[in-house]
């Protein structure tokens, strides 16, 4: 039965979550590790009402209904295809009138989303600058990864008029955009409060930062215990293996 949400070289994964079940295509864009980091680094309270800003194949939300009590998610993704995708997951899952996925451009997300209206923002956002290397702007990777369609202040901007007084952003990035981050969230009113980062190991520098800010806070800034995805064998830590649900 499952066959009927699948097109053309897709598969459905099992995110060993409450059932929980993905749509992805190997040769498209699959989900990595800084989106389940992102979802687990997410503290959301109940009956929160969530905007994913570039939701891609949809796997925070999915990761973010499993985890907590959600009224509604809101999934914004600009690449059709990608969104399709997503859609079906949802109503693989039964999930498409608590998930909903709209296919948009996040700069135009406040003619669909009321303003000053949503808890919590999340988004794991292209991490490269449109200067940085050759881009293919048809290519769904490229989009995903690169800033052709939106860039980081396009992001927080949203984010900080979507969020209501104190609503929470959380983003995962790359630490060598910090400075444009904490920058872009001062501006926009987004006062950073907790950063974390992430070390591909103890003897490896971090590859990524995760970042949670509060709408119209005062400021204080907590810098989390560095989180380490590998051992020194090679073997992904108790830390990982908790937030993955695995078995050791």
């Amino acid at each position: 039965m499952t066959d009927i949400f699948l097109q053309e070289n897709e598969r459905i994964d099992d995110l060993q979550l409450k059932g929980l079940k993905i749509i992805q295509n190997p040769e498209g864009f699959c989900f990595g590790i800084d989106a389940v980091l992102l979802a687990n680094f997410c503290d959301v309270k109940p009956n929160s009402t969530i905007v994913d800003l570039g939701t891609g194949t949809g796997i925070i939300p999915l990761i973010l209904y499993g985890k907590n009590k959600i009224n509604k998610i809101y999934g914004i993704e600009i690449q059709e295809q990608v969104a399709n995708m997503a859609k079906r997951s949802m109503e693989l899952n039964n999930l498409d009138e608590k998930i909903d996925i709209l296919n948009i451009d996040l700069k135009n997300v406040e003619e669909v989303i009321e303003v000053n209206s949503i808890d919590v923002v999340v988004s794991n956002p292209p991490y490269m600058d449109t200067g940085t290397g050759k881009v293919n702007p048809s290519d769904k990777k490229a989009i995903s990864r690169h800033e052709i369609m939106c860039e980081l202040e396009d992001v927080i901007e949203k984010a900080k008029r979507l969020l209501k007084h104190n609503g929470r952003f959380y983003m995962v990035h790359r630490p060598n955009r910090l400075t444009d981050i904490l920058y872009y969230l001062r501006k926009h009113k987004l006062e950073p409060k907790t950063l974390r980062f992430i070390h591909p190991k103890a003897s490896k520098s971090p590859n990524l930062v995760l970042i949670k800010a509060i709408k119209a806070a005062k400021p204080e800034l907590k810098i989390d215990p560095p989180l380490y995805v590998y051992d020194e064998l090679g073997q992904y830590t108790d830390e990982i293996h908790n937030i993955y649900g695995l078995d050791k």
